[in-house]
């Protein structure tokens, strides 16, 4: 997302304010030698700012007298009188001070300020000949002194990728990126409600593993030293959830933190927000039932409709969705059904489409490599692709009326996929065949498959009822409801490269 100022941050975090920076610190001990603590405990802020526009006609009565607390982020005139603009979490405000309506101290204490610092003021409000909302200032504090300057509101540098380093300038410059995470948060607020609300019961699995599963894909590896063993950073938690519904717990739900060593893009990021749920008696159809409610009461809840805009697709979130099984997909786009195709068929098909082969293996590598190039981003408007291979499938059960595939579904909105669902595999002998059939697949040079996870299937021996199951990515789902394009964009602190020739 671009924000409306842009950072213009140098190399080094102590040459980065230059003389400027030797400035601030040079009033920082004068303002010492006044007796002023720039970095005093604590203020009494009787008002936020927005609360001040709320509470105006009280605030502007005669005596009156209020509160606020904020950054500055302009100042303007000189002389004896001086205008200025306070930010704080909830808006910003104009000020207004005079050196005759303050004590000597603060005046002095004021024109040793820069823009950046953050101050507690005292005063009551009035409207400008020209209309603005303004604090008139009777008493101020220095409470935060700022070495570093803000960046140049215009003429800043175009490196997204320092705005990501040093996000808490990025959030101080930039409205619409605090919004977007002010906005995910409320999205995560509506989640967690609207499962609540449904007898959902929200728990905590392990991040530190000594089995990963749940996905194939490439975990991160550490060592426990006090057991000498190695663990690894959770890729996904749906079979400690199942084991939970193996338990009794009948619907479950965790919103995790993942993290899976591998490449990053766009929509990918190693470390990721994943929310998981699993409801007993339920199959793949109760949850795209679930899904279209969902996401529809997200929309309401957050953005007020469910129409949305992302990027040049205006899309519609209300139900119902469309639901198109994965071959019939494939075959919208190449004319042919593949579902019997031999994996040397597959390839010819792949090839005719100028799809690039190379690191893909398995059958299940190249129907996914030809669905993912040709179908996926063709996607748009909701749609629930239904009724996947079994090879791309470990975990789901079988599909009752159709040979080869799997109680499986995936919505995709805007050109990518935003969950997973299945009917929950719960036969222990037939998740252990497909295990042993991924190891059998690793063996012969296939990349990342799910590994055997013995207590696993231990516990699905003990019996799991019918279960449907669900994953959505948070960060994509972020992405999609603020009009977002990247996945850094709505991570506070996404994964990046050490910075190089810099301290900070």
């Amino acid at each position: 997302m671009e924000g409306k100022e842009e950072l213009k941050v140098s190399d080094n975090s102590k040459k980065e304010g230059g003389r400027e920076r030797d400035e601030r610190i040079r009033k920082l001990e004068e303002l010492r030698e006044m007796g002023v603590n720039p970095y005093p405990y604590r203020f009494e802020r009787t008002h936020t700012l927005a609360e001040a526009a709320e509470n105006e006609e009280a605030l502007s009565a005669e005596n009156s007298s209020a509160s606020f607390a904020g950054r500055i982020m302009a100042v303007r005139g000189h002389g004896h009188t001086s205008f200025g603009n306070l930010k704080d979490g909830t808006g910003s405000l104009q000020f207004y001070i005079k050196d005759a309506e303050v004590d000597e101290k603060t005046w002095k204490t004021f024109r040793l300020l820069d823009i950046g610092d953050i101050v507690g003021i005292t005063g009551s409000l009035f409207r400008t000949r020209t209309g603005e909302l303004t604090i008139k200032v009777s008493g101020l504090e220095l409470l935060s002194k700022s070495l570093l300057p803000l960046p140049e509101k215009y003429h800043g540098l175009q490196d997204k990728e320092l705005r990501y380093r040093r996000r808490y300038v990025d959030l101080i410059v930039n409205d619409d990126v605090m919004e977007v995470f002010r906005t995910r948060s409320r999205i995560i607020d509506t989640i967690r409600t609207f499962l609540n609300e449904r007898d959902f019961l929200e728990v905590e699995t392990p991040i530190l593993q000594p089995m990963y599963g749940g996905a194939m894909a490439r975990p991160f590896v550490t060592h426990h030293n006090a057991l000498d063993m190695k663990l690894y950073l959770r890729i996904a938690d749906e079979l400690y959830l199942k084991r939970l519904i193996v338990g009794g717990f009948e619907r479950v739900f965790e919103f995790c933190k993942d993290f899976r060593n591998e490449g990053m893009d766009r929509s990918h990021n190693p470390e990721f927000t994943m929310l998981e749920c699993y409801a007993a008696y339920w199959d793949y159809n109760d949850m795209m039932d679930f899904v279209e409610g969902l996401y529809q009461k997200i929309a309401d809840d957050v953005l007020g409709t469910t129409k949305i805009k992302y990027g040049d697709h205006e899309i519609d979130l209300a139900s119902p969705w469309k639901r198109l099984p994965f071959f019939e997909s494939i075959k919208e786009k190449t004319g042919k059904d593949l579902r019997e195709a031999s994996d040397e068929e597959l390839r010819e098909t792949a090839l005719k489409h100028g799809i690039d082969l190379e690191g893909v293996s398995g059958r299940g590598g190249l129907i996914d490599e030809i669905f993912s190039e040709l179908v996926e981003p063709h996607l748009i408007q909701p749609v629930f692709i239904t009724d996947y291979p079994v090879e791309l499938s470990p975990l789901a059960k079988v599909h009752r009326s159709a040979e080869g595939l799997v109680e499986r579904f995936e919505p995709y909105i805007a050109g990518f996929e935003v969950g997973n669902a299945f009917s929950e595999l719960n036969d222990p002998l037939d998740q252990r065949a497909r295990f042993e059939q991924q190891t059998r697949m690793k063996m012969e040079g296939a990349g990342e498959t799910h590994p055997v996870d013995e207590d696993y299937i231990r516990a699905l021996e003990h019996g799991m009822p019918p279960t449907g199951g669900l994953g959505i990515g948070v960060d994509r789902l972020v992405m999609l409801l603020t009009d977002s394009h990247s996945i850094r964009d709505v991570i506070l602190f996404p994964a990046m490269r050490p910075e190089t020739g810099r301290d900070g």
